[in-house]
C-alpha cells in the first residue's frame, strides 16, 4: 500500500468516511503516523532520557501562544516521592504509575502579572479570559508535546484527571498563585501499539461558513453503531443506577459520565489561585 493509500484508509478507519488522499499531505509521511496515532497506556520497563525529555518541552514550547504571552509551563515529575503522591490522585488508573515519565502542563498567568509589577503597568485584564487563555497555551503546548514525542517512537496519555484533585497536585508541585495544573502526560516507550480511537465523522465537525447540527442526532446514531461494532465499552458505567443496556454506545457513556459531578469544585479552585472569573 501506497503512503498516500494508507494514509486515506487510516483516516477512513478513524472517521468512518473517506477522508484523505490530497497531494500535499501524502507528501509528508509523519502526517501518516499523525492519522494512525493512538494514546499508549502500557509501556516498556525502559527510562526516557531526561536530555530527551528537556528536548521535547524546547519543542512543545515552539507551538503558538496567544499574543506571544507564553502562559504555559511543563513540569517535569522526576523526584519519586512527588511522583508517588501524584500517582495517588488517580487511584483508579494505576498505570499511570507503571509510566516511565510524567509532566503535568500548567496555565501560567502569574509571569504576566510579575511583568506589570516590573515595569509599573496596571493589569487591566483580570477576568475569565486571563485564566482562559492560559489553559488554551498550555493545551496546545501538550498536544505539540505529544506530536513530537511520536515522532521520535515514544508513546503519550495525557491525564485531565490530575485536575480532580488540582488543590492537592498544586501542593505537591508547589504551584504559586496564578499557576494551575491543565493535564498531566505519562510518557514512555510503548509495550504496545494502543487502539486508534474513532471519532465522530467529520460531517459533524467540520462546518462551511456556518455551524450546523441540524442532522447530528443521525450522525451520533449511526457513530454509536460503528464505535458498539469495532470498539465495544468492556464496561458500562453507573449501572447501579441506569442498568445494563445492550446497545451501549459512545452517546449512552458520555451521557451517563456527565450525569454525575465532576470536577465541580475547580472554579473555586481557580478563583483560590487568584483569578477572578468575570
Amino acid at each position: 500500500m501506497t503512503d498516500k493509500n494508507r494514509l486515506a484508509a487510516l483516516l477512513t478507519e478513524r472517521f468512518g468516511e473517506p477522508a484523505g488522499g490530497h497531494e500535499a499531505v501524502a507528501r509528508e509521511p509523519w502526517l501518516t503516523r499523525l492519522a494512525g496515532r493512538r494514546s499508549v497506556r502500557r509501556y516498556r520497563d525502559a527510562p526516557v532520557d531526561p536530555a530527551l525529555i528537556r528536548e521535547l518541552c524546547a519543542l512543545a514550547l515552539c507551538a503558538p501562544s496567544k499574543s506571544d504571552l507564553q502562559q504555559r509551563d511543563i513540569v517535569v515529575v522526576e523526584d519519586s516521592g512527588q511522583r508517588a503522591a501524584l500517582d495517588a490522585l488517580v487511584p483508579d488508573m494505576p498505570w499511570i504509575a507503571e509510566a516511565p515519565a510524567y509532566l503535568v502542563f500548567c496555565g501560567n498567568n502569574r509571569r504576566q502579572r510579575q511583568l506589570h509589577q516590573w515595569r509599573g503597568r496596571a493589569f487591566a485584564n483580570d477576568h475569565f479570559d486571563a485564566v482562559f487563555n492560559a489553559a488554551v497555551d498550555a493545551g496546545i503546548a501538550l498536544a505539540t508535546f505529544v506530536l513530537a514525542a511520536e515522532a521520535v517512537g515514544l508513546g503519550c496519555c495525557p491525564i485531565s484527571a490530575v485536575r480532580n484533585e488540582a488543590e492537592r497536585a498544586s501542593e505537591i508541585l508547589v504551584l504559586p498563585d496564578w499557576v494551575f495544573p491543565v493535564a498531566g502526560l505519562t510518557l514512555g516507550w510503548p509495550a504496545e501499539a494502543g487502539e486508534l480511537s474513532l471519532r465522530l465523522p467529520l460531517s459533524a465537525t467540520v462546518h462551511g461558513d456556518r455551524f450546523s447540527d441540524a442532522d447530528i442526532e443521525r450522525q451520533v446514531a449511526a457513530y454509536d453503531a460503528r464505535r458498539a461494532a469495532a470498539q465495544p465499552y468492556a464496561k458500562q458505567r453507573f449501572v447501579e443506577d441506569y442498568g445494563s443496556q445492550d446497545d451501549y454506545g459512545w452517546s449512552e457513556d458520555k451521557a451517563r459520565q456527565y450525569s454525575e459531578p465532576e470536577r465541580a469544585s475547580f472554579g473555586a479552585y481557580v478563583r483560590k489561585r487568584g483569578f477572578d472569573l468575570r
